[in-house]
C-alpha cells in the first residue's frame, strides 16, 4: 500500500503564482483527508516545505512514497530523477511534446487530456479526476441575486484575454454605455469580484495557440458561473468538457463584432433570459465540487494500491504493457498496403490474363 503522497512543485513564491501552482497546492491539501500529504519543492528551497534532492538522497528506491509531478516542462527532467520510484502525472495542459515510460499513471484533469494521453499512451493506466471547484466558490458565489442589477454590466480577466477581446471588443461595450472591468494583476477576493458582474467574457484560444499547450482545465468560467454571471467564452480544449455550448455559456467571437456587442447588451438588458437552468448549474457545480474530487481520488488511490500489490506499478515493468511507436505503426501501415498491392492490380487485369 502507498504510505503517503508527495506532491512536487517548483516552489511556492509569487514567481511561480498561477492557476497549476493553485491547483497542485488544492490537491495536496484535499489528498491529505485520504493519506499522509506533503508538498515538496524541487527548484527553490522554502524553509517550510521539504526539498526533492533532500528526500532523494535519504530515501531509498522504489520506497513506499507516491510521488505526483505536474509542471509539463519539468515533467521529463522530474521522471528522469524519479526512476524506479513509484510516479504518477497529473496531467493538467497537453502538446508538452514529451512521452511517458510505460506503467507511469496519469490522472488527466479533463477529458481532453484524457483524450491526448489516450491516443498518445493507451498502455498507460489513465484516470480523470476533474480539477475541484474551491469550497468558497460554493459557498460564497452569489447565484440568488444574479437577476439584479450589479455594479459592473462586464468583467474582463487581462491575462491570458485576446486581443480582439481587449482592444476591440471592450471598446465597443463601453460605446454602448456598459460598465466593464478589465481586472489587471493580483486580487485579494476573486469571489467578491465575480460577484460584482452581470457577464463574464473568458476567450484564451489564441494565447493558447501562441504558447503551443492546451487550455488544462479553465477554472475561471466555472468560477464564474458559480457566481451568478452568464459566461461568454471561448470553447477551446478543456473549456468544452465543462462548458456546454448554449446552455450554461455563450461563445464569444462568434462571427462579428456587432452580433457579440448585441448579444452581450442583451444579456446585460435581461439576465435571466441567459443565465443557465439553475438544476443544471448546480449539477455541474456538484459535479466539480471538493467532496467528489476526493472521492475520485481515493478510487485512483484503491487500483494504485492494487497495482502495487501486484509489483507491476513503476517504470519500465517487466509486466509493463508497451504501445508499439509512431513511426512503426506506420511503417507497418505502409508495409500492408504493400502486400495487399499484388492483388488489388490483378483484380483490375482482364479475366484472359489472370485466368
Amino acid at each position: 500500500m502507498l504510505k503517503n503522497i508527495r506532491v512536487l512543485v517548483p516552489g511556492t513564491g509569487t514567481r511561480f503564482r498561477c492557476g497549476g501552482l493553485s491547483v497542485a497546492l488544492q490537491t495536496s491539501r484535499l489528498l491529505q483527508s485520504l493519506r499522509p500529504t506533503e508538498v515538496v519543492t524541487y527548484r527553490v528551497r522554502e524553509p517550510s516545505l521539504p526539498y526533492l534532492d533532500d528526500l532523494l538522497r535519504s530515501d531509498s528506491a522504489p520506497g513506499q512514497s507516491l510521488w505526483l509531478v505536474s509542471w509539463g516542462f519539468d515533467v521529463p527532467g522530474l521522471l528522469k530523477r524519479l526512476m524506479h520510484r513509484k510516479v504518477a502525472y497529473q496531467a493538467h495542459s497537453s502538446g508538452y511534446g514529451f512521452n511517458l515510460p510505460p506503467a507511469v499513471p496519469v490522472i488527466a484533469v479533463s477529458r481532453n487530456t484524457l483524450g491526448y494521453w489516450g491516443d498518445k499512451a493507451p498502455r498507460n493506466p489513465l484516470f480523470l479526476v476533474p480539477n475541484a471547484l474551491e469550497s468558497q466558490w460554493q459557498e460564497r458565489g452569489d447565484r440568488s441575486a444574479a437577476s439584479e442589477s450589479r455594479p459592473f454590466d462586464v468583467l474582463v480577466q487581462e491575462r491570458k484575454s485576446s486581443a480582439y477581446v481587449l482592444e476591440q471588443l471592450v471598446p465597443a461595450l463601453r460605446s454602448k454605455g456598459l460598465k466593464v472591468k478589465v481586472q489587471k494583476g493580483w486580487v485579494d477576493d476573486l469571489v467578491e469580484m465575480f460577484n460584482s458582474a452581470t457577464v463574464y467574457i473568458y476567450d484564451t484560444a489564441e494565447y493558447w495557440r501562441g504558447q503551443g499547450v492546451s487550455e488544462g482545465f479553465g477554472l475561471p468560467p466555472i468560477e464564474a458561473l458559480s457566481c451568478g454571471c452568464i459566461v461568454f467564452s471561448s470553447f477551446n480544449h478543456a473549456l468544452a468538457d465543462t462548458l456546454t455550448l448554449g446552455e450554461t455559456a455563450h461563445q464569444i467571437g462568434q462571427g462579428s463584432l456587432l452580433n457579440d456587442v448585441e448579444r452581450i447588451s442583451l444579456a446585460v438588458s435581461f439576465p435571466l433570459h441567459w443565465r443557465p437552468d439553475p438544476e443544471t448549474l448546480e449539477r455541474l457545480l456538484f459535479d466539480l465540487s471538493e467532496t467528489n474530487f476526493c472521492n475520485r481520488w481515493r478510487n485512483v488511490l484503491e487500483n494504485l494500491d492494487h497495482q502495487e500489490k501486484l509489483g507491476v506499478l513503476g517504470f519500465d515493468n517487466v509486466h509493463s504493457l508497451r504501445s508499439a511507436s509512431t513511426a512503426m505503426l506506420r511503417w507497418n501501415s505502409r508495409f500492408q498496403k504493400m502486400k495487399s498491392l499484388p492483388a488489388k492490380v490483378a483484380d483490375r487485369l482482364p479475366g484472359w490474363l489472370t485466368g
